[in-house]
């Protein structure tokens, strides 16, 4: 039986949110955890908290994500962080916006909920990237932390990023292709303790994302000037 509505969620070292992110799911969501070399038990967490569990051996935040989109059963997908920042509970509104017509792309906006969340190093270079598409025409404000979209025309587009890149590619490849592409906030909170963002959580890691964002600009992804 196909599952209505799968979750994707890239995982790397998340033993520590796994539980709360997996139980918090809304009924008829199904978790689909990509480990992405995990050495912290978070498979064996995810597996006991009734997530379809893939391995994705290639280290990388867009090879997670391909890994679960072609291992979801389901039509519609989501794609959400497993460290415990965002509420699952959000989800349904997003859902709602594909399901209804009223989007090909329904992305979350991030809104701190308390002070210290999103450094300012990140949060700088979002706010410059997210600049940068609306000059493309990409009417955005962040860079899809959450999305949801139908499987079958996610992979349909052919994003090719397999790290940090991805969601910009993905972003100026919908927004190439035509889609309609609704943003709403969505609540950031403070990530599981025991957990640390592979982006965020360091400037290193922001220097990183950046040299994989400026990648996918160079390369003119979906019609980028």
């Amino acid at each position: 039986m196909r599952t209505t509505i799968a979750v994707v969620l890239p995982c790397l070292d998340e033993a520590a949110a796994l539980p709360a992110v997996l139980t918090g799911l809304p009924p008829g969501y199904r978790a689909v955890v990509v480990d992405n070399g995990s050495t912290d038990g978070s498979p064996v967490i995810a597996a006991e908290h009734g997530a379809r569990v893939v391995h994705e051996p290639r280290r990388g935040y867009g090879a997670a994500v391909h890994a679960g989109l072609l291992a979801a059963d389901a039509d519609l997908v989501c794609v959400l962080d497993a460290d415990g920042s965002f509420d699952p509970a959000e989800l349904p509104r997003l859902v709602a916006a594909v399901r209804d017509g009223r989007a090909d792309l329904a992305v979350g906006r991030r809104r701190p909920v308390s002070a210290g969340v999103w450094p300012w190093h990140a949060r700088t270079g979002t706010a410059l990237l997210a600049a940068l598409l609306r000059r493309r025409g990409v009417p955005v404000h962040d860079l899809s932390p959450i999305r949801v979209a139908r499987r079958a025309a996610l992979l349909g587009l052919g994003v090719n990023d397999r790290a940090f890149g991805y969601p910009l590619e993905l972003l100026l490849r919908a927004a190439g292709a035509g889609w309609r592409i609704v943003e709403m906030d969505v609540g950031y909170a403070p990530r599981a303790v025991g957990t640390k963002s592979k982006v965020s959580g360091s400037v290193r890691g922001t220097l990183r994302a950046t040299r994989d964002f400026a990648g996918v600009l160079r390369a003119g992804v979906g019609g980028a000037r």
